[in-house]
């Protein structure tokens, strides 16, 4: 069983860290271990630079804090060009996988209040009278209408950065 570590706490995210991994590896093959650790950017990352740089820091973070796992996960959210999206970054001892997720145009009465600094979870849980909505549907189920939400979205994510640790052509 592998012992994974992801750099989070959000249930969204280990949600769609579970499920991918049971979907690559098989059920029951992982143990996810939470532990809480600093991005070094800002609550509300902007742009695709600083949202990766975010996740890849909390990669870092989490190996320092728990050495002894087999994988390190981290998914990072963002804003870029009036878009939400994420990172996912996901090491092992050897190799690094990272994929970005879809992205989710966000209106503008949404924008212009992070446009004044504020970030996506606080704005969205004001403007939906949902309480801590980026732990749940998030913007993304919200302006899907349900099809979608944060978790569905991060799982591909979270799929298509382990494409590296069970395909032997990324090794050659």
């Amino acid at each position: 069983m592998y012992h994974v570590v992801c750099a989070t706490t959000n249930p969204s995210k280990i949600q769609a860290i579970l499920q991918a991994f049971h979907e690559i590896f098989g059920e029951g093959s992982c143990h996810i271990e939470s532990v809480v650790v600093d991005s070094g950017v800002p609550e509300q990352p902007l742009g695709n630079i600083e949202t990766r740089t975010g996740a890849r820091q909390r990669i870092m973070n989490s190996r320092q804090v728990r050495q002894e796992a087999d994988f390190w996960v981290a998914i990072e959210a963002g804003i870029d060009e009036g878009s939400t999206f994420s990172w996912v970054v996901i090491e092992n001892q050897n190799q690094r996988g990272e994929a970005r997720s879809a992205t989710l145009p966000l209106p503008d009465v949404i924008l212009e209040k992070i446009d004044a600094g504020e970030a996506l979870g606080p704005v969205m849980s004001e403007y939906t009278g949902i309480d801590q909505i980026g732990r749940k549907e998030g913007a993304i189920g919200i302006f899907t209408a349900g099809k979608l939400t944060r978790s569905s979205v991060y799982y591909q994510a979270v799929v298509l950065a382990l494409s590296p640790f069970h395909n032997a052509i990324y090794r050659a």
